[in-house]
């Protein structure tokens, strides 16, 4: 692993709700900001996790249906999947230490 997968509606089942792995998925848009600042931190976080973690990005301006399925109101947002259940989530940009809290949690 250690690689981001990019998610949508044709490879979700397989990669997110189907995975034995806990999967974090970054919600993200082009034009977002935030979303810019954290994607090198969570690009970070995907190699130094990757023995536990799958990491993915969905971009939410090409997967309006799985947003709103999913009730993202707020880009970026973290969402932490195990056993194809939603257990975390993280709004806003967060700094390297609080995600990597957020899966040591996901993880225990």
């Amino acid at each position: 692993m250690g690689k981001i997968i990019q998610v949508d509606g044709n490879n979700w089942e397989q990669e997110v709700a189907n995975s034995e792995t806990p999967v974090l998925v970054d919600f993200w848009a082009p034009w977002c900001g935030p979303c810019k600042m954290i994607g090198p931190v969570v690009e970070t976080l995907a190699v130094e996790n990757e023995d536990h973690i799958k990491v993915a990005k969905l971009n939410v301006d090409e997967n309006k249906e799985l947003a709103v399925q999913y009730g993202v109101r707020g880009i970026p947002t973290l969402a932490f999947f195990k056993g194809g259940n939603e257990v975390a989530r993280i709004v806003g940009a967060q700094g390297k230490e609080q995600i990597q809290e957020a899966i040591n949690k996901v993880l225990e």
